[in-house]
């Protein structure tokens, strides 16, 4: 039987493992079994330990409850504590999801071992490394031996850079000789699975939402939350919107940023924002509540990439609070518009939205099945 050990540490990669867990335990439980380690990189209950009972994902067998600090002190705490479970476990190969901290400590504990690193969600770039997550995830696919795609611009970005779509015969598969795919998305599998269990949730009731009929936002990105100018140009936009249209706007808080809106909002911005009814702020939501927002929402605001895709699936229009992003694909076909934290920029894109309402969404990410040929190719090159 083949044995993976599965690095999860951040929200984004909880439900990520949820759809490999699903695929594992209802397809291929005779044929790989999976060890869970939790880093502990998000600890708030709701950024974490509410989605592992909700999304049916197994207790994770280890945690390092490694919890916040610089880049530099929590990825290494990881490597260390990561490298001590794969003596342990000796797995046949480990999984890592994204471009987290998570993602990098797993992803060199185990390539230092000889153990095969098996990214989900390679290949995508911001071409961008004043970011912390395009290091990680350049880092981590260069140590990888099999890396899964999910869109055609990340099979792009990894044939750039070297990577060959196929390989001679009789080539054995491995770190020096690793293999690509274009396999769809993880999220996507979610998103499907998940979206009608998505409605039995109170969430628009309690907030006293009609579907359709308000926007939603998340803000939680370093770049955005710990600039004075930046995150008060979002949220002076947010507080346009919601006077103008008369709309609600949801903000779904991380921990993190709701502690910094008293110190890094221009006084101006704090005080309308406090006056402002419509802009409901509220703690972190569950996996199922976020779904349900999202189907429901008329427009979504986020520098969160996982967001970007989730409204997507769902086909609502959506800004992205960044200066680049790594959905290019949905920037093309216009159903998302970059303005950065720029107000002016971000009103207009919510009026672009308003007038253009007809949007096409095409199957970029697969059929829903992505999870099930992960398993299926780990299971040809791992299992002994």
């Amino acid at each position: 039987m083949l044995k993976i050990v599965t690095i999860i540490g951040a929200r984004p990669q909880i439900i990520k493992a949820a759809a490999l867990s699903r695929s594992i335990r209802e397809r291929f439980s005779s044929q790989i079994s999976e060890v869970i380690v939790h880093t502990g990189q998000h600890y708030d209950e709701n950024m974490s330990n509410v989605f592992f009972s909700e999304m049916n994902i197994p207790t994770p067998h280890h945690q390092l409850d490694v919890r916040s600090g610089s880049h530099g002190k929590q990825t290494a705490a990881m490597i260390a504590g990561i490298e001590e479970i794969l003596l342990q476990e000796k797995p046949d190969a480990l999984v890592v999801y994204g471009d987290t901290n998570s993602t990098l400590a797993g992803a060199v504990a185990a390539s230092k071992m000889h153990i095969p690193v098996v990214h989900i969600e390679a290949g995508l770039r911001s071409f961008n490394k004043q970011m912390p997550e395009e290091i990680n995830r350049i880092l981590c696919d260069h140590v990888s031996t099999l890396l899964f795609t999910p869109t055609d611009s990340g099979m792009k970005n990894l044939l750039n850079e070297g990577f060959k779509a196929e390989h001679p015969a009789g080539t054995k598969i491995d770190a020096d000789h690793p293999q690509i795919y274009h396999s769809g998305d993880v999220m996507y599998d979610n998103s499907l699975y998940f979206a009608e269990l998505a409605e039995s949730k109170n969430i628009l009731k309690n907030l006293q939402l009609s579907k359709g009929d308000f926007l939603l936002a998340t803000i939680h990105r370093d770049y955005n939350t710990d600039h004075k100018e930046r995150l008060s140009a979002i949220f002076d936009a947010l507080d346009i919107i919601a006077r103008s249209e008369n709309k609600a706007i949801v903000l779904p808080l991380h921990p993190r940023t709701a502690k910094l809106l008293e110190t890094n909002l221009y006084a101006n911005v704090l005080s309308s924002l406090r006056s402002n009814p419509l802009l409901k702020i509220i703690p972190p939501v569950s996996f199922l509540e976020m779904i349900a927002l999202e189907k429901h929402a008329s427009v979504i605001l986020t520098d969160s990439g996982g967001v970007q895709k989730e409204a997507f699936f769902f086909q609502r229009p959506c800004i992205i609070l960044r200066s680049e992003t790594e959905w290019v694909e949905l920037v093309e076909n216009g159903n998302a518009i970059i303005t950065d934290a720029d107000t002016e920029r971000i009103l207009k894109a919510y009026n672009h939205f308003k007038e253009h309402t007809k949007l096409a969404f095409p199957a970029f990410y697969g059929d829903g099945r992505a999870a099930d040929f992960i398993c299926g190719e780990m299971i040809r090159h791992f299992a002994k």
